[in-house]
């Protein structure tokens, strides 16, 4: 049994955007118009998103309102808060798995 009813009285229906096509990792995920970034790669599975610089300790969305920096990924060559950020169609996010040296 699932944790969160999907269907009840008391929940109102979800209306999602239309589907767009964007990659994580060079994998097609799925998304919708009107998500966060970071919302759609938790969708995924994916909770982990960079490492940190000096020890390599994992990070993911932390604060989900643009605060601190721990969602952090790159989109299309630049570095962006995750949270922040809303999908766009064709959108190519790369999640930093590896430490930096």
């Amino acid at each position: 049994m699932p944790r969160i009813a999907t269907t009840s009285d008391l929940l109102p229906e979800l209306a999602r955007g239309p589907a767009l096509n964007v990659t994580v990792n060079g994998t097609a995920v799925e998304a919708y118009d009107g998500e966060t970034i970071a919302a759609v790669l938790l969708a995924a599975g994916l909770w982990q998103l960079r490492r940190t610089r000096r020890r390599g300790e994992p990070r993911g969305p932390y604060c989900g309102m643009g605060v601190c920096f721990e969602c952090l990924v790159t989109v299309d060559g630049a570095a962006i808060r995750a949270c922040l950020t809303p999908v766009t169609d064709g959108m190519r996010i790369e999640t930093s798995q590896e430490a930096a040296p």
